[in-house]
């Protein structure tokens, strides 16, 4: 899906026509249809960049060989620990928001300590499993 989708555009333009002329009554059920229009389109486009995943990850186990990275054919390597980071970092926001505004200072410390206990399994699995594999390949280059 391109930023500058024509068919979105034209969908856009034609719902502000619409928007102009009923008034400011149906402005709820305007946005809420143009809303659907994107999710359907976003759909789609998952939905083929899913499909196309998954023939590669097939067309990869009918050969019998690995993806290059180790991981996921499209994802780089540890993306999955840095976007774990990222999200608990933006979820901390109102979470901690939530927990000093609801319990106070004692809230916003387990709250807190959960994001950071988090963050310490997560990098501690991807240094195990990072040096796990470096081991094999230590054996495997003395075979």
């Amino acid at each position: 899906m391109d930023a500058r989708d024509p068919e979105l555009t034209r969908e856009l333009n034609a719902t502000l026509q619409t928007r102009r002329e009923l008034g400011q009554e149906y402005e709820e059920e305007l946005i809420a249809s143009f809303l659907e229009k994107i999710d359907q389109r976003l759909e789609t486009v998952v939905d083929k960049r899913m499909r196309r995943q998954m023939a590669e990850q097939q067309m990869v186990a009918a050969r019998g060989t690995r993806p290059q990275s180790g991981g996921s054919p499209s994802y780089p390597e540890g993306m999955g620990a840095r976007f774990l980071a990222a999200a608990s970092l933006v979820l901390a926001v109102p979470l901690s928001a939530i927990a000093a505004v609801n319990t106070g200072l004692p809230g916003l410390l387990v709250c807190w300590g959960g994001i950071v206990a988090v963050n310490a399994v997560q990098a501690n699995r991807s240094w195990f499993s990072s040096n796990r594999t470096k081991d094999q390949q230590r054996d495997s280059d003395w075979d």
